[in-house]
């Protein structure tokens, strides 16, 4: 029970910027237990969303409710899974040889490619749950999204080899099996199979990550925690796509 505290406490460290007012030990065995944890981090950082969402609906129009909600959103993951994002972009957008590619994800510097990626990802993702909202959907329809961001994550650092014997993600990856998947997949599906239109996202997170391992795999040989921190990221704007598809069409 002691590698399952420090494991979900690891989670939130590795995941938000909630504070944690503990040093946790980094083993192998806390390693798994907070793989296994990702989806309840999704599970918090979602339920404050929902509830800040909540309290304001009523209050602001959807366009400014989106924004204050997008707001918190990234106040609360601190951006980490946006820089990611960034480096990526940066990376890709390079059109150079891998070796190089690796340069410019690890350079601390900003290149253009990331601006334009942070803008246009952070503006579809406003411009999605603006279009939730205005369709009628309570903001508790984050919650489901959230988590299953966070279930793409583990499912990426199990089914798809780090690029390198070194780094976050290769550390996870010594500590994890099939089975830390399944059971950090027990809550995200039982909340799918609840929620209106559940099945629907959580197939397509399956679809998603699938094609963006295989990307990724042919584009750099594998993934790393920037490459981890994207799947994240993209995984929420597509299923941020997929709830407005069904809320906008199924429940017309």
């Amino acid at each position: 029970m002691k590698d399952a505290a420090f494991g979900a406490l690891l989670a939130i460290q590795f995941l938000t910027r909630l504070p944690v007012p503990l040093a946790c030990p980094w083993t192998p065995a806390t390693r798994r237990w907070a793989a296994r944890a990702y989806p309840l981090v999704g599970l918090l950082v979602g339920t404050l969303v929902a509830i800040a969402g909540s309290l304001l609906q009523g209050l602001l129009p959807p366009p400014l409710l989106a924004l204050a909600l997008l707001s918190l959103w990234v106040a609360l993951t601190g951006g980490l899974h946006l820089d990611g994002l960034m480096d990526l972009a940066d990376a890709l957008g390079s059109n150079t040889p891998l070796e190089r590619r690796w340069a410019i994800m690890k350079d601390a510097q900003v290149g253009s490619f990331a601006v334009l990626a942070l803008v246009f990802h952070l503006a579809w993702k406003g411009a999605l749950l603006w279009a939730l909202l205005a369709a009628g959907a309570s903001p508790w329809w984050l919650v489901p999204v959230i988590v299953l961001g966070r279930l793409g994550a583990v499912g990426l650092l199990v089914a798809v080899p780090a690029a390198r014997g070194e780094g976050l993600a290769h550390a996870w990856q010594q500590s994890l099996t099939r089975r830390d998947l399944v059971l950090a997949a027990v809550i995200p599906l039982a909340l799918s199979a609840w929620v209106p239109g559940g099945a629907w996202l959580a197939l397509g997170l399956a679809a998603f990550i699938i094609v963006y391992g295989l990307a990724v795999r042919r584009a750099f040989g594998g993934i790393n925690g920037d490459i981890v921190g994207a799947a994240i990221e993209g995984g929420e704007l597509w299923l941020l796509l997929i709830a407005w598809s069904w809320w906008s069409f199924a429940m017309a």
